[in-house]
């Protein structure tokens, strides 16, 4: 990282009560985020590129972001690339030189599903500490809405 941008890493998780599969196929679909990310308004599929072992689906995303008493329409990038089988990747890009990156994880436990999102964020160092901590809620409120979505 430069000197102008700073980074951190987080891991944020939580618990579905369907099966990895199921729970994997509704995370991927972009579609479906506006229902359960507190920060997305909408999204647009932009485009989608077959791979050896799977898919890469971009997407035009337009989020709220609370800054204060106002809240400030941000459309960015995201990028979601989804194997056959294994951890998905995505990353969101957004302005000014903010960098979400993912890895996440859906593993089969006793009740169901446990996703495990491990995320690297890096922002301009003056909003990094803002930007980790909303991500960090955002994100873990939307694990908790994917529960909901599934009977939790």
């Amino acid at each position: 990282m430069s000197i102008w941008i700073g980074q951190a890493r987080r891991s944020v998780s939580g618990e579905v009560p369907a099966p990895p599969a199921r729970v994997r196929a509704f995370y991927v679909d972009l579609d479906n985020i506006s229902e359960v990310h507190p920060l997305v308004q909408w999204v647009r599929s932009t485009s989608r590129v077959e791979l050896d072992d799977g898919y890469r689906q971009d997407y035009q995303v337009r989020d709220r972001i609370p800054f204060g008493p106002l809240a400030l329409p941000i459309t960015y990038r995201a990028t979601v690339v989804v194997p056959a089988s294994g951890p998905v990747a995505a990353q969101a890009r957004q302005f000014p030189q903010v960098r979400l990156d993912s890895q996440v994880n859906f593993t089969a436990i006793e009740t169901g599903t446990s996703i495990t999102e491990d995320l690297t964020i890096a922002a301009p160092r003056p909003l990094l500490a803002i930007t980790v901590a909303q991500a960090v809620a955002a994100h873990t409120t939307m694990l908790a809405a994917i529960a909901k979505v599934f009977g939790a």
